[in-house]
């Protein structure tokens, strides 16, 4: 079935353009399996995946707490990403069957014991929920909303329990979700007499239940609830307690409900989570002030350099030129190598790399093949693409190497392929073995780590090469002008040009059109939320790649007129002092939005954080350079110059 675009605009206004890529691309995706149909009484898979917590960000496997099991535990197959996020997706005790309603289903009496019922209370104190899947569907909570007639917002996955106090008492108890009360929404097809699952939702009730005699599994029948008399849990007045040896018996009901929603949008409730009439108007607000601010400086820009360039010129026609002023008496050095010219090759190649992951990655996003529904994609796209775009990493770092007059390309290479993943590695241990410490199933498994260092050394470093042997074959990049064997003195700067100074002033304008999207990737990353509106994140991409563009050749411009001529590494700096201050938001949205109070989740969280910041710096540092780079040659080859 073709998936549906969804048209709910709150945007007409601005631009045909800008509605086609918001609407189209925010909410065009592809539902991720192909879909599959039920006939009446056919029995439907219930899983069970990881307990997660937004208070821990420690994901656990369901099977971690005393919850009844099946009578054999499968895992199902997880891909790369999967993994690494910590998926451990593994059968349930749940017996559905299509269109058979159940009511006060026992699924099995469990008996705590001290460790149990610790363990329990410790998963309650820490916020943890239990997430399960229906046909690729995850489990949510219908949470509504103060205004009735809006529909209602949806939770993933239940708590396990909850705190509170009895009546009277001030002394705080724990209480487990023991009763689940299922609803299995299904769309019918007219044509056949089969049926596809359209919604999973569950309301949670902590139960203390009660039956008559001595407990036998077969044939029991409780009193707090009975199918027999229709009689069923409908709140929680009477909760069932955790403590030692309390005696637990979990149930749970399902009900099958027909739905009006198609397959092919069955997606549109999950990814409609939030009340985000104000995310679109602060982005759009974002993105036109950007883009205000970006034609104001490039039309400066043009008319400043016209008037110099005609200017320099006409002097040289006139005879008249007795001392050369600005950016044109530099040009015997503005070409120089710099100082590590071997690192800044490298940093770019790898800038390079992280372009073009960014940019396919983003492309597929928009086309919908790395919907929420399609689990762990998202990461394995990026990886396997991170992988192969290697072979840019080569050619574009050994390309300006040779520009430099260098000849050990091999060097080059093996510090492009070996330099960024080797930092980040380091740093992903590190938090790996924290995570393996907390017995998390977030822990990277040694068979996964293996993979991961056989795409790296195994495809990503040949790839590198291949690109350096390419690069290192062409023909060398020729400066527009001659450079000067000895090197000119650099007058004393004004405090505003100080390196240090401009370099913290250029970041804050391409973090400036980041930092409101920054906020709703955060909030899907550390608060357990689906992130899904990619057309607007290429448009914040496209107006960041503009950003660092213009303000670092603004910059250098001012640096070159002041007859300072060492632009190379501070282009790159410029664009790329943005990753601190997302470092610094990241800081600030961990204080205010999040309630981690653990240590080790906190070193998680300033861990993965670190490593998006570095990987900022090297994407946005590179578009500075580059465009730094094509400035210089471009107004330096406009001119008449003996």
């Amino acid at each position: 079935m073709a998936p549906r675009a969804r048209s709910r605009s709150v945007l007409l206004p601005i631009c045909t353009i800008l509605t086609i890529l918001i609407h189209g691309a925010h909410s065009f995706y592809l539902p991720g399996v192909a879909p599959q149909d039920f006939i009446n009484g056919a029995e439907l898979m219930v899983k069970v995946n990881k307990l997660t917590s937004i208070k821990t960000q420690l994901p656990y496997s369901y099977y971690t707490l005393p919850f009844c099991t099946p009578s054999k535990i499968v895992d199902s197959a997880e891909n790369l990403g999967e993994v690494l996020r910590g998926d451990r997706i593994e059968n349930s005790p749940y017996a559905f069957n299509m269109g058979d309603a159940k009511m006060c289903n026992v699924l099995c009496r469990k008996t705590l014991d001290s460790k149990t019922a610790k363990a329990f209370k410790e998963k309650i104190d820490d916020e943890y929920r239990v997430n399960m899947i229906l046909d690729n569907l995850p489990l949510v909570v219908p949470i509504q909303r103060l205004d009735q007639e809006s529909p209602p917002v949806y939770q993933l996955g239940y708590h396990v329990g909850l705190k509170g106090q009895y009546s009277g008492s001030k002394e705080e108890k724990y209480f487990i979700h023991n009763h689940l009360s299922f609803t299995v929404k299904y769309h019918k097809d007219p044509q056949s007499n089969s049926a596809r699952i359209v919604g999973f939702e569950v309301k949670p009730f902590s139960v203390k239940h009660a039956y008559e005699g001595k407990w036998n599994d077969e044939k029991t029948r409780l009193t707090t609830c009975d199918p027999h008399t229709r009689h069923t849990v409908v709140n929680s007045n009477t909760p069932q307690e955790v403590e030692d040896k309390a005696e637990i018996i979990f149930t749970y009901d399902v009900e099958f409900q027909d739905s009006d929603v198609k397959w092919a949008s069955r997606w549109d409730a999950y990814l409609l989570m939030t009340d985000d009439q104000i995310h679109w108007f602060s982005i759009v607000n974002s993105l036109m002030i950007v883009l205000f601010l970006s034609g104001m400086v490039a039309m400066i820009m043009l008319r400043t350099l016209y008037r110099d360039i005609s200017k320099y010129n006409e002097l040289e026609t006139q005879e008249e030129a007795q001392e050369e002023t600005g950016w044109k008496l530099v040009h015997g050095d503005v070409f120089r190598p710099p100082s590590n010219a071997d690192l800044l090759c490298v940093y770019v190649g790898t800038g390079v790399q992280f372009f073009g992951m960014i940019l396919v990655t983003m492309i597929f996003a928009i086309l919908g093949f790395l919907s929420p529904s399609n689990r762990g994609g998202l990461m394995t796209a990026m990886l396997l693409l991170w992988v192969f775009m290697g072979i840019f990493a080569g050619y574009a770092s050994t390309r300006l190497y040779k520009m430099f007059k260098g000849s050990e390309w091999k060097k080059i290479a093996l510090r492009t392929a070996v330099m960024f993943p080797g930092v980040v590695s380091a740093i992903f241990f590190v938090l790996n073995a924290l995570i393996w410490g907390q017995k998390s199933s977030g822990a990277v498994p040694f068979g996964t780590m293996f993979a991961l260092i056989f795409l790296w050394f195994g495809i990503s470093v040949p790839l590198v090469f291949v690109g350096s042997y390419i690069g290192f074959k062409k023909p060398a990049i020729e400066d527009p002008v001659k450079t000067n064997k000895i090197p000119r003195q650099i007058p004393e700067q004004a405090w505003y040009m100080n390196p240090a100074f401009s370099i913290l002033i250029g970041g804050i304008l391409p973090f400036g059109a980041v930092f409101i999207e920054l906020f709703f990737i955060l909030t899907s990353i550390w608060l357990n939320q689906f992130y899904y509106i990619f057309g607007f994140l290429f448009l914040v991409f496209a107006i960041l790649l503009v950003t660092c563009a213009e303000i670092t050749i603004v910059l250098c411009y001012f640096q070159l007129c002041s007859e300072d001529y060492l632009w190379w590494w501070r282009s790159y700096l410029t664009s790329g002092s943005s990753a601190l201050y997302l470092f610094l938001y990241a800081t600030f949205y961990f204080f205010t939005k999040l309630e981690i109070t653990k240590l080790v989740s906190g070193a998680l969280y300033f861990g993965y954080m670190l490593i998006a910041s570095y990987a900022f710096f090297v994407l946005t540092g590179t578009i500075g350079f580059y465009a730094c780079l094509w400035f210089t040659r471009l107004i330096y080859s406009s001119v008449k110059i003996d």
